[in-house]
């Protein structure tokens, strides 16, 4: 078998990473908490950082009228099929062993991507915006409007005294790492038929 084919494979093999190692991570450093608090955000859940990390998260969230973070949302039912059908896809593809395939499964898991980064960036912002009137501590901006509390999509972020960071896990690594070894089967495969 072309060496093209078989980085082409193992990179759509990676994507089963996901259903083993988280995704994302957002945790929050504060004074207050001697060990930051967070959570992991795999495919399929959210997973507390330490025991018991979501609670504590839910319970400060609740005294400024956000809401709670959800044991289930809609898009855990429908990532892993799509995981397992792009490994299915990527396998399918590498077996054929036809470069514009490669680059095919490429653009297919950068649009996925990029839409699952949209995603997470609009259930950031209601999280963070949607505030309940009820809600014991408001506080304000230095105008006087109601302060938000919306995470980073990615990097450090200061939400009064807390630094909310927002960073990939050893899922996503691996997944970009399988898109890009789907790039390199690409370049591969040209060289062994100029070869």
């Amino acid at each position: 078998m072309k060496k093209s084919k078989i980085f082409m494979i193992v990179g759509a093999l990676l994507l089963t990473s996901l259903f083993f190692l988280p995704m994302w991570n957002i945790t929050l450093e504060a004074p207050q908490y001697p060990e930051p608090i967070g959570m992991n955000i795999h495919i399929n859940k959210f997973e507390d950082a330490n025991p018991n990390d979501i609670k504590n998260i839910n319970i400060m969230n609740h005294y400024v009228g956000m809401k709670d973070i959800p044991e289930v949302i809609p898009e855990f039912s429908v990532f892993p099929y799509f995981v397992i059908g792009m490994t299915v896809l990527g396998i399918l593809f590498g077996l054929i062993g036809s470069r514009k395939l490669y680059i095919v499964w490429f653009a297919l898991m950068l649009v996925f991507g990029s839409v699952a980064m949209y995603d997470f960036y609009l259930w950031e912002y209601e999280y963070g915006h949607d505030l309940k009137e009820t809600a014991a501590i408001k506080f304000t901006d230095e105008e006087g409007k109601p302060m938000v509390y919306q995470p980073p999509l990615i990097g450090n972020k200061m939400i009064l005294n807390f630094k909310a960071k927002s960073w990939p896990r050893l899922g996503a690594y691996l997944m970009f790492l399988g898109m890009s070894l789907s790039v390199y089967a690409f370049y591969k495969d040209k060289k062994e038929k100029n070869e």
